[in-house]
């Protein structure tokens, strides 16, 4: 019924492969809603098991849950909402040839993890792929979400925070409001049916950042790095 989408847009969804690298705060929401609206595929790649504490805010997991794979948790859930969802799992670190192997099968990949390395990693197959990247993140009161297409002439992950390793800071060790996620998760989801139907205007070269205590939204515009070591010149 939405005439920016249509029978087409559906239909692109439908032959839609999506993977999706962390099930946590934020890859919770986006599975989620990218199953309920009919995306073909989805492969859910997480390594950890389901513990009570990630409850608050992981809410495809379930008590019931709790001790399982986190991608056998979430291939209930998603089931429940959209048997003909067609699903796979890696439970293990996705790495290396491994990682790059599964983004050049995707038609687009959703970044749910919380650590730089892995991002960079990702961000690096998805610019070797040319596969559009929608990178979200979020801790204590505050969020961010941004578009990277993975084109030579347009800004990568890497181009926005360098080589800030060290600034690695995590959901479990430094909290975050539980609807946050849901908030930042659901706008990956929205991006992610806007990049896969071609509808809209995606937020490619645009950082989209919320203060959630001040409820707050500000847009930031990105540049390439001329000296990024993923996509720059050399």
């Amino acid at each position: 019924m939405l005439p920016s989408i249509g029978i087409e847009g559906q239909e692109k969804l439908l032959k839609s492969r999506v993977l999706i690298v962390g099930l946590g705060g934020l890859g919770s929401p986006v599975a989620m809603y990218l199953a309920a609206a009919g995306v073909g595929e989805l492969v859910l790649v997480d390594f950890d098991r389901v513990d009570i504490t990630n409850l608050q805010r992981q809410i495809i997991h379930t008590t019931g849950s709790v001790g399982q794979l986190k991608v056998d948790s979430a291939r209930q859930s998603l089931r429940a909402i959209n048997p003909d969802c067609r699903i796979e799992t890696v439970s293990s670190r996705l790495e290396g040839a491994d990682l790059e192997r599964e983004i050049k099968r995707a038609d687009l990949v959703i970044d749910g993890t919380d650590n730089f390395t892995t991002r960079f990693a990702i961000n690096d197959a998805c610019v070797l792929h040319q596969k559009p990247l929608v990178s979200g993140a979020a801790i204590r009161m505050e969020g961010q979400v941004s578009v990277f297409t993975g084109k030579p002439d347009q800004p990568c992950y890497r181009c926005l925070y360098g080589s800030a390793a060290e600034l690695d800071e995590t959901c479990s060790s430094n909290g975050v409001l539980a609807p946050l996620v849901g908030i930042i998760g659901s706008v990956q989801a929205v991006e992610a049916i806007k990049l896969l139907t071609h509808s809209g205007t995606p937020l490619i070269g645009r950082l989209l950042v919320l203060d959630a205590l001040e409820m707050e939204w500000r847009t930031l515009k990105l540049k390439k790095d001329p000296a990024c070591k993923t996509c720059g010149q050399h």
